[in-house]
Parts: structure tokens; sequence; C-alpha cells
């Protein structure tokens, strides 16, 4: 995939980021897997993160099975873009099961968002998704910032919003079928985790949408319970005990 205008925009400045703001410091830990040396903490599971992508967030959001029915746009929320795992197996992933009627809009809110050079090195040790790391980085901008709109192919765009996530999530006039809940660990970054994000994006989404995340700490289940989520508890990837998931009811109110 080539890179062109007509597949990349943006737009503004990084909301809620100083001007200037350094990105975080990486370390690379055992060959290619990312360490954020300003969180103390890996990027994605030790173990697999694209697998673990499968067992929390795309099954723990009912994914694939509700796009077989989908009409319209749907639209998946993401705190941490990060390497842009989770997309590139979203993507793969719909590739798959789309059902033609429909459309898919990945929208990740991501505070140091990574160059084009670092996403390619962190997901090169998955040969599963190495077409969508190609297309991904080929229409990677050289200087993120603002609201980055791409267009993946004609059903599937990206947009990435770069700043702080309860100043993007807050601003965002899109309605949120699905969240992936993906900030670095709750006792890392508390912040991502705060009862006022999740506030934030209840609002943002849509009756009977979903959410999931890899994190059970007691904080964050009691922060996404009083923003209004049914809970649901199941176990999690790679012997860790437990993930949360759960349920915007049709009846909720914003």
């Amino acid at each position: 995939m080539k890179h062109s205008n007509e597949n990349i925009t943006e737009t503004g400045a990084a909301a809620g980021s100083p001007a200037g703001q350094a990105p975080a410091a990486l370390d690379w830990r055992d060959g290619d897997m990312p360490y954020s040396l300003a969180f103390d903490d890996h990027f994605y599971c030790q173990t697999d993160g694209r697998l673990e992508c499968g067992h929390v967030f795309l099954s723990g959001n009912g994914l694939p099975e509700r796009w077989l029915e989908r009409e319209g746009a749907f639209r998946i929320g993401e705190l941490g873009f990060g390497t842009g795992l989770n997309l590139c197996e979203t993507w793969r992933q719909w590739k798959e099961m789309r059902n033609g009627r429909s459309s898919l809009h990945f929208i990740s809110f991501e505070l140091y968002p990574m160059k084009a050079e670092e996403i390619d090195r962190a997901l090169s040790r998955w040969p599963e998704v190495d077409a969508e790391r190609k297309a991904l980085t080929a229409l990677w901008p050289a200087e993120p910032k603002g609201r980055v709109e791409i267009q993946l192919d004609d059903e599937t765009q990206l947009t990435v919003v770069c700043g702080e996530a309860l100043a993007g999530i807050s601003a965002s006039e899109e309605s949120f079928d699905a969240w992936f809940l993906d900030g670095f660990a709750p006792a890392r970054n508390p912040d991502m985790w705060s009862l006022e994000i999740m506030q934030a994006l209840f609002a943002k989404t849509a009756p009977g949408g979903t959410f999931a995340t890899y994190a059970a700490a007691g904080f964050v289940r009691r922060n996404l319970i009083a923003a209004g989520f049914q809970l649901e508890r199941r176990k999690g990837f790679a012997g860790k005990r437990e993930m949360l998931c759960g349920t915007k009811a049709f009846s909720a109110k914003a």
C-alpha cells in the first residue's frame, strides 16, 4: 500500500499535550519487545500479545461474531494505541469476517505515538499480521500529532487521537460500539483508569455497547461499575485469573 495524501490526514495539535513534549523513552527487551521507561511496563503481554488481543479484546466484546449481521459502521474505541498490535489483529480478523454491508472505524487514544520504524520493529515478531503491519507502517505519518486519519482499505478506517485520553474522549463526536481498554497496568498508570475517564467513555458508548480489558484491579472494577457499566468477570489470558468485560444497557442514560 502506497503512502499518499488520499489515505492519510492529520488535523489539529496534540490535545492536552504541551507543545514540544518529548515522546516516552523506549527500551527494547528480548529482541523486539518494546518497554516503556516512562510507565515501567511492557506494551503487551509477554506470553503472546496477539493471542491476548483475541482472547481479551475481541472475544470480550463478542467479536468477530457481532460483525456478521452488522449494517453500517461499527466503531471500536481503544485506550492506548501503543504498537498498533490490537489494530492489526482486529483488522486481520475483520477482513476474514466482514459481510460487505458494514464498515469498521477503529479509533484509538494515545499520548505518546510511536514512530513508524518502532511500530514495524515491535510487530515484526508476528508473521500472522505481516500484511497489516506493512500497510500500517507505510501509511503512518513521520510525526504523528493531533488527529491522525488513515484509510486502511475501502471498509476500514483508523483514527489515532494524539494527546491526553480524557480530553480526546470528551471531545469525540463518535458513538462507540466496543472499547478495548488497554492502557498500561493500573498500578503503573492509574490516571488511565480513573473514574473520570470511565464516565467519559460510558457517555460515548452506544446503548448495548461493550468493553473488555485485561485489568481486574479492584479500583478499576469499581470505577467501571460507578460509571454505569454492567460488569462481568471472565477467565484471563495465559494464566491470569480474571479479566473484565461489560455492557452499557439499552436503557442506560449517557
